[in-house]
């Protein structure tokens, strides 16, 4: 486990550009990062907070969440493309994180309420399905806090971790994007699960915010092993490099001495990762 850079609120959203590296976000400090090949991170996209997921766009951008789900390009200066808005009368307060199919179509999750506010009333939010020409539909409901989403190697099942309920859920999908009824995969005993990836034999990669690690668990459920980092509050992972087998672990401050100690580790696996699609999804 290799420490690559740290100096951050919290990491989140961590996804993999082929062409430019490793992006990922400081929902505490804000802003959207590059991680360079000499150690260091430039910005990309500055100020905004509470960016918990990313992707890329084929139009050249990425595809934010936060206070709502938005297209920034990268020669776009500060022009934003709001793709789906909150509206806290219906309890929906923002977005967490986000994936795409094979067909470029958008899912994220909505929060019901504000998760960073102790006076706040846990509210559950739902999932949503952002369509190749923008429009919008609930696909799931009754999260109590969304969190990391990816697909199995084989387009059939959405994976999708509900934090309060310390679980990852399973939903069948169907060819035009939406989904079955959920199945718990797995339950953690230790840390939550928050971030998830997926790796071409089908295992699952999550993220155990709190738990020190990312606990890995086959397609069945079964549990592997742990990959430890040395901070308690790991928030996501993905795979990257050449050839998807650079397995990078991110993580924010809680827990451990300091409040802009949350960083970057890379793992080597023996197994290559499945590339995250870009979203095709229209920009008006």
């Amino acid at each position: 486990m290799e420490e690559l850079i740290r100096g951050f609120g919290l990491v989140e959203g961590p996804v993999w550009d082929p062409e430019r590296g490793l992006f990922f976000s400081d929902v505490h400090g804000g802003g959207v990062y590059r991680l360079k090949a000499d150690g260091t991170a430039e910005v990309v996209f500055p100020h905004r907070k509470g960016i918990g997921g990313l992707c890329l766009h084929t139009d050249g951008g990425l595809v934010v969440s936060g206070r709502n789900i938005a297209f920034k390009k990268f020669d776009g200066l500060d022009e934003t493309c709001i793709l789906l808005d909150r509206d806290p009368e219906k309890d929906n307060v923002g977005y967490n994180d986000l994936t795409t199919d094979a067909s470029g179509r958008i899912y994220a999750g909505s929060l019901g309420s504000a998760v960073f506010d102790e006076g706040s009333l846990p509210k559950p939010g739902n999932l949503y399905l952002i369509d190749l020409d923008g429009s919008v539909q609930v696909v799931a409901t009754d999260v109590r806090l969304t969190n990391g989403l990816a697909f199995s190697p084989d387009a059939s099942t959405l994976y999708h971790a509900d934090s309060r309920r310390q679980s990852v859920f399973c939903y069948p999908v169907s060819s035009d994007g939406t989904l079955g009824d959920r199945k718990v995969f797995i339950t953690t005993e230790t840390g939550v699960p928050d971030g998830l990836a997926v790796s071409e034999d089908g295992a699952v990669w999550v993220a155990l915010a709190g738990g020190s690690g990312v606990g890995v668990y086959g397609p069945d459920g079964a549990f592997r092993e742990t990959l430890a980092i040395p901070v308690p509050m790991c928030t996501s992972v993905c795979f990257g490099g050449d050839d998807l087998r650079d397995v990078y672990i991110v993580s924010g401050s809680d827990g451990s001495d300091g409040e802009r100690v949350g960083g970057i580790y890379r793992y080597r696996s023996d197994v290559a990762g499945l590339p995250v699609p870009a979203a095709r999804v229209t920009i008006h």
